[in-house]
């Protein structure tokens, strides 16, 4: 392959990863690969990668291992870009659960299964682009089979952004358009203007407020949430379990530690509570578990921090109720009261968005 200066004079440069054949339109990019500036691409530390094979095909077929990782490793794929805002598609390669990193921050957080694909934003102001993957489960191989990198404008500031956090009733999974479970941020670009804002759900299984706070994802939302966006944040089911050992006095201030962080940023935080279990009805068919999950703190904390509040704990039961325990239950995973499934999720997702439209908040809609 001769060498080809990558530099996104043009509108979309896409690299195949691996030891095969290169697709058609693709860079080739193999494990040995060092970064030159003559070439304008390559691993930092191609010593540190080798080629694997995939399951998918065409430029999925094959991919690279990151064999040294984490958010802050040097052992990264370089790509010099001029200065501006990308939108950058990542294919990985077979993988059980991994997140993509660029800038010394998260950018996507545990995408699972073989070849998953998914993208975001990135601002570069430094002239280059510095991405891997790494950990999302300690174990498996973090891969990447392609990436595509096309510029949206010269001014490098993300749009304006709806940044969600939470866990496992909240975060994506994948395939992101037919995945049979999902959590409500995966849906939640559905009633969102599309013109108005980009959503980007760091939310992730099993997460609890600490975790969230110190383990990456509220770094990479404080390195570029700014002035006109949102952060929605929903936690407390996690919590509540005691072998994470957060009590609900402790739990509050994690959580009002990071309102304040968000707050400082000039971004509007808004507070949400989960939806409770399939199964929270009562003897006349009335769903209510507004005891559950530190509700009460989460209610009293946007109250004293006087930010918005989304009790989606509340308006899922309304809802819940008006359709009866048989079609609860069908809105959640089979034989799982806590998870919901795709429908379920699009319901809760809804049910946010008319909320916050509800309390005058722009660029949402109960519409699809």
């Amino acid at each position: 392959m001769p060498a080809m200066r990558a530099e996104a004079a043009i509108d979309e440069i896409k690299f195949d990863f691996g030891g095969g054949d290169v697709e058609p339109g693709y860079i080739g990019v193999s494990a040995s690969d060092g970064y030159a500036p003559e070439k304008g691409y390559g691993f930092n530390t191609p010593d540190n990668m080798q080629n694997v094979t995939a399951s998918g095909t065409g430029a999925a077929s094959d991919a690279v291992q990151f064999l040294t990782y984490g958010t802050k490793s040097e052992n990264t794929f370089n790509v010099d870009l001029s200065n501006g805002l990308y939108e950058i598609k990542v294919t990985l390669g077979n993988t059980a659960r991994a997140s993509v990193a660029a800038e010394g921050v998260y950018q996507v957080i545990n995408m699972t299964g073989n070849n998953a694909t998914d993208k975001f934003q990135i601002p570069i102001a430094d002239g280059q682009l510095n991405i891997l993957v790494t950990a999302g489960k300690e174990g498996t191989a973090f891969t990447l089979s392609a990436l595509k990198i096309r510029k949206l404008s010269d001014n490098p500031v993300t749009n304006r952004t709806i940044y969600i956090g939470g866990d496992s009733t909240v975060c994506n999974y994948y395939p992101l358009d037919s995945s049979a479970q999902a959590g409500w941020g995966q849906l939640f670009k559905e009633f969102v203007s599309a013109q108005t804002f980009q959503v980007r759900n760091m939310a992730s299984g099993g997460q609890i407020a600490r975790g969230f706070r110190d383990g990456g994802q509220l770094e990479a939302i404080l390195k570029y949430i700014k002035p006109g966006d949102y952060f929605i944040l929903q936690l407390g089911i996690n919590d509540t379990n005691p072998k994470n050992s957060t009590t609900e006095a402790e739990f509050k201030e994690i959580m009002r530690d990071m309102v304040r962080q968000v707050k400082a940023k000039g971004a509007t935080v808004i507070l949400s509570t989960p939806q409770g279990r399939a199964t929270d009805f009562n003897a006349e068919g009335v769903h209510s578990s507004v005891n559950r999950w530190y509700r009460h703190s989460t209610v009293a904390l946007a109250q004293e921090e006087n930010v918005p509040l989304v009790d989606l704990n509340v308006l899922s039961s309304a809802y819940f109720t008006s359709i009866g325990p048989e079609a609860t239950l069908e809105l959640y995973m089979p034989g799982d009261t806590l998870h919901p499934n795709r429908a379920g999720a699009t319901e809760l997702a809804r049910l946010v968005a008319e909320e916050l439209q509800r309390q005058g908040l722009d660029g949402f809609s109960a519409d699809r």
